[in-house]
C-alpha cells in the first residue's frame, strides 16, 4: 500500500497518550505521525497488519537460545539488569516469543522466571500477579495499542521492582532520518520511542528511568 507523503488534514489521536498526534513522515508503505506531548512515533494504524500475517513475520525469526551472538544481543539488558537484582528473585519474560533465550539467561543467574507470550505462551494467568522484574525485549515497538499495554506492563510489577526494556529508540527526530531508518521498515513495527517517551512513562506509571544505552532502558518502580 502507498501513501502520500503529504500532511494528511486531520491528526490521529497518539495510542499512548490519546494527545491529537500530528503527521510525521511517510515511506512507500505507511505513514507515521508523532505526539507532541510523550514523543511517541506511530505508524498509521490502517497499515497495521493482521494477526494472522504478524505471526507470519515472527514465525520466520531466527532467535535460537543457543545462539551465541542472540545471546550477547540480549545481555545488553540482562547484564545491566542483573547488576540491580538479588538471587533468587522473581521475575515474568513479557512476550518471551517461541524460543525463551533471556528468562534462560537469567534462570542460570539464579533468578525464578515464567515466560508470557500473548501469541506462543498465552498463560493469562501470569498477568494476574506481580513479580520482582519484568523483562520486554524487542516487544514495545510492536504495541498496536500502547496505552493499554504499558499499564498493564508496569501493574505486574511489584513495588521496588524493575521493569527492563529493550527497544531501539529514536535518537534523531530529524523525519528524513526516521524514513531511512531500518528498523522501522519491519511492517510489524508500529510503536517508536523517544528516550522523552520514557521520561513520560516514568511520570505517569510511577517510575524512575534509567537509560542505559540507544536501545535499553531500565525502569524502578517506586516505593509505595
Amino acid at each position: 500500500m502507498k501513501h502520500s507523503p503529504e500532511r494528511p488534514a486531520n491528526p490521529i489521536a497518539c495510542p499512548l497518550c490519546r494527545h491529537p498526534a500530528d503527521f510525521f513522515c511517510a515511506d512507500r508503505r505507511r505513514r507515521f505521525y508523532h505526539c507532541p506531548l510523550c514523543e511517541l512515533i506511530s505508524a498509521d494504524p490502517a497499515a497495521h497488519l493482521p494477526v494472522v500475517e504478524e505471526k507470519a513475520v515472527y514465525d520466520r525469526h531466527d532467535n535460537d537460545p543457543a545462539d551465541s551472538r542472540y545471546r550477547a544481543f540480549l545481555a545488553q539488558l540482562s547484564e545491566p539488569l542483573l547488576a540491580r537484582l538479588s538471587p533468587g528473585m522473581e521475575g515474568l519474560d513479557y512476550g518471551c516469543g517461541p524460543g525463551p533465550t533471556l528468562s534462560g539467561m537469567l534462570r542460570q543467574a539464579g533468578m525464578v522466571m515464567h515466560d508470557y507470550d500473548p501469541l506462543y505462551v498465552p498463560d493469562e494467568t501470569l498477568l494476574a500477579r506481580e513479580y520482582d522484574f519484568v523483562t520486554c525485549t524487542e516487544v514495545a515497538e510492536h504495541f498496536c495499542d500502547p496505552g493499554t499495554a504499558w499499564p498493564q506492563l508496569a501493574a505486574r510489577v511489584r513495588p521496588g521492582g524493575w521493569l527492563g526494556v529493550m527497544t531501539s529508540l529514536v535518537l534523531d527526530p530529524d523525519p528524513q532520518a526516521f524514513r531511512r531508518w531500518g528498523y522501522k521498515g519491519d511492517p510489524t513495527h508500529v510503536s517508536f520511542y523517544r528516550p522523552a517517551t520514557f521520561d513520560w512513562l516514568g511520570q505517569t506509571l510511577g517510575f524512575s528511568v534509567e537509560q542505559i544505552s540507544g536501545r535499553v532502558v531500565l525502569m524502578h518502580k517506586a516505593r509505595q
